[in-house]
């Protein structure tokens, strides 16, 4: 299985490829407008933010919200070798027109190797073994390769043993709520025993869930910004992310998977 570690993002291995290839819109999540390919006016010199430890009261809550699954330092020392767009300004638009394909890859490693690390899901290992092998070749590639790379075809190939994945968690939860892709903005659900419940692509947004039960639920690709999941127990639940976590507002008291860390502003 692929190390976390390598799923996780490290800063100070990228060429803050997230400041400068991503588009910034004006909201509740970042202060400013900025196109993609414009450095982040907050960048420093040594792809160092100069605004790191006030993201939040500056308005930049967005960035706090960002993981891009290592796919940073994969595109940064990897696909190009370590040279940064600064030093090599050819590299340009090819670095950041990799970093959404690689992330893309690396958030399916990140499925698929939560997937396989859970003993329920014995009878799929080997699939899962096949699929990890064949993406972790796939993000090892040159820039070339990377960029030829279809992202839709290969969800798409890895999505039924994610959802294999979720039927096995979930049937150990005793039922099998189905909330996939639900407008549940908003929604009052404090106290509420979720466990089992598939919240694939569900809108949880401003969501009361203090104090819910949430074990062995599927958040994968829910919405949990501005969420209130303080007290909330995430014990077990599968495909919940960093970004899902970083997004919400929750307390010493929410339960977290192991896997993650606890959020700073929290």
């Amino acid at each position: 299985m692929p190390d976390r570690r390598a799923l996780t993002a490290d800063c100070a291995s990228c060429f803050a490829l997230c400041c400068v290839a991503l588009t910034f819109t004006k909201s509740a999540d970042f202060a400013i407008d900025k196109r993609a390919g414009d450095p982040c006016p907050n960048l420093l010199a040594d792809f160092r933010c100069g605004i790191h430890d006030r993201l939040r009261p500056k308005g930049f809550s967005g960035c706090t919200s960002y993981d891009c699954f290592g796919a940073g330092q994969q595109v940064s020392q990897v696909t190009f070798g370590g040279r940064s767009w600064r030093d090599a300004p050819e590299t340009r638009e090819r670095m950041f027109a990799a970093l959404p394909v690689m992330r893309h890859l690396h958030e399916l490693l990140w499925y698929l190797t939560e997937a396989r690390s859970l003993a329920v899901t014995r009878e799929i290992h080997a699939e899962l073994d096949a699929e990890i092998a064949g993406l972790e070749q796939a993000a090892s590639g040159d820039a070339d390769a990377v960029l030829a790379i279809d992202v839709d075809a290969r969800r798409a190939q890895v999505n039924p043993l994610l959802v294999r994945t979720s039927e096995l968690v979930r049937a150990g939860a005793g039922r099998k709520k189905d909330r996939r892709g639900a407008d549940l903005i908003g929604a009052k659900l404090a106290g509420a025993d979720l466990r089992g419940t598939n919240f694939r692509g569900a809108y949880l947004i401003a969501a009361d869930l203090r104090g819910a039960d949430l074990r062995r639920a599927d958040l994968i690709g829910a919405d949990l910004r501005d969420a209130d999941v303080r007290g909330a127990d995430f014990t077990g639940s599968i495909f919940l992310t960093q970004s899902q976590a970083n997004a919400a507002r929750g307390d010493a008291a929410t339960k977290l998977p192991p896997r993650l860390a606890r959020p700073e502003h929290w």
